[in-house]
This record gives C-alpha cells, structure tokens and sequence, in this order.
C-alpha cells in the first residue's frame, strides 16, 4: 500500500522544488480549460411550431378531428393537474380544452392547494353545483344524481385531478378542498381509447375520456362523448402509424401471464395487484 501514487504528495514545494494540486497553476491551468468550454458556442436546436388551438407540433396538427366550433356546454371543468403532467409529450388535457368554449375547461398545475393561494378554486368547491370526479365506496354514479334533473337548470362545474393513479390518489387524500364537493363516479362500462399509455385497469379512463363521459351524461346529449374522443383516436391511431405499441392495461398483462416486470415487495401493492386480476369491476382508488 505504501508504494500507490496520490494525487497529491504530502512533502511541500519547498522539499521537491514541485508544485502541490492547490498550487495557482493548475488552478490557472483548470480555469483555462473550463472557459475554453464555456467559449464554445452553444447550438440551440428549433421548437418544431405548434398549433395554438390544438397544441400539437404543426405537422401532426390534430384540428381536422376538433370540432368546427367549440362545443357548448353549460357544464364548466375544472381540471387540477399533477405538475408532472405539463412535461409529458402526449396529453389529453390540451385537446379536451381545445374542444370547448373558453372558460369551460380551467387548468389549474399543482399537487397542494388551499384557501389562501387559491381562492377561485376554493369558490368552486364550496359551491354546492360543484362535483368531483373520483372513484370510491362514498362516491354517488353521476347517471344517478342527474337522472330527474332537466338540461340547463342545473349549471354543474366538475373538478377532475389529473395525473397517474397514484398522483391523483396522493392529491385527493392530502387536499381538504378536495372533501368539499359531492363525490361522483362514472358507471358506464367503456374500455379506453388512450392504447398509448399503460392504465392500470381495464376500465380506468384517461382525463379526456373521463371529461366525455361526465359532460354527455351532464348533458344529456350522447354526442359529446364520441365528439371528444375523435380527437384522441386520432391522436393514437397516429403515434401507432409511427412506430408506437398498443399498451394493454396492467390488469390485462396480470391475467395473461405478459407482465415482464419485477413484481412488488410490498404485501399492500402484491394485494392491489392480485385485485386487479380478481375483481372485474375495481379502479384504483
């Protein structure tokens, strides 16, 4: 052990006549080196240009499968979306806002939110109109709260979280404001379109289809669902062309014996998952 080199040898310059690693030419020396890099230029590669109503890189421009105009609708969203969400390539959000009137589909980024940096929000869950959509043994199915109620005389706004399972779970636990409104959940049966993301069942929607649902039942007019889901197909039948792969659920790969992943060490996500191969009807909660 004796005889390995060190990057610095412990004897002083005045010992060998040689300069120590704090010495001011190598500082000298690393400076140079470093601000000859920083001198590089730098090649700043283009933005492809995006649509502003779709938001889409033009060349795929999904406004050929918008509708003409904006759909109108007395229902008003409100969509509270995980902060991940604003980076991921393939949202539905933006399409499902380009789909609607402005000021009927509001998005509002964050995982905590409370009375005082978000008062408008906090408005909107204390109105007694207000509904969110989360799934849940309190949650009333929407088809059943709105079955007596006549079109337009009920002006509902609709708060949905946004973001994967566990984000919209973790969101909806920790925000109070989130407890305020009557919960509901959806009871159509409806496989989803959105075969480019992995859901974790088969009967989980992805924002823009759940939004679909909500409001041709909150209407009462069937045709906004398969208008808003044009889009959407599109947009998949799109990135399949290109090379992507149809992701099955995880409830599906589970039952098929397709699933390629580690399996989990923690008792509480092995029973989430044995769940999802035994019961047909269960959505993360």
């Amino acid at each position: 052990m004796d005889n390995v080199p060190s990057f610095c040898s412990p004897v002083t310059p005045e010992e060998n006549g040689a300069e120590t690693c704090d010495s001011p030419s190598v500082e000298d020396g690393l400076v140079d080196a470093f601000g000859d890099l920083a001198a590089l230029p730098v090649e700043v590669g283009e933005r492809r240009p995006t649509c502003l109503r779709c938001r889409r890189p033009q060349k795929v421009c999904l406004c050929p499968f918008l509708p003409p105009q904006p759909l109108e609708v007395s229902t008003c969203l409100y969509v509270v979306q995980h902060p991940a969400e604003e980076s991921r390539v393939l949202r539905t959000v933006p399409l499902l806002a380009a789909c609607l009137p402005q000021g009927k589909c509001n998005v509002i980024v964050g995982r905590r939110f409370n009375e005082e940096k978000h008062p408008e929000l906090a408005a909107v869950c204390r109105d007694s109109r207000t509904l969110i959509l989360y799934p849940g043994p309190k949650s009333q199915n929407l088809e059943e709260l709105v079955q007596y109620q006549e079109v337009g005389t009920v002006k509902h706004n609709v708060i949905i979280i946004d973001g994967t399972w566990s984000q919209a779970k973790n969101m909806f636990l920790k925000n109070s404001l989130f407890h305020l409104p009557k919960q509901v959940q959806l009871n159509r049966t409806l496989s989803s379109q959105y075969v480019i993301r992995t859901q974790p069942s088969n009967i989980c929607l992805s924002t823009l289809e759940c939004a679909a649902v909500a409001l041709s039942i909150l209407e009462q007019n069937d045709d906004i669902q398969e208008v808003l889901l044009r889009p959407l197909k599109a947009l998949c039948s799109f990135q399949l062309q290109h090379g992507a792969q149809i992701h099955h659920s995880k409830e599906h790969l589970l039952k098929n014996g397709m699933y390629d992943k580690p399996m989990p060490k923690n008792k509480r996500k092995i029973k989430r998952m044995e769940k999802l191969v035994s019961d047909h009807n269960i959505c993360p909660r």
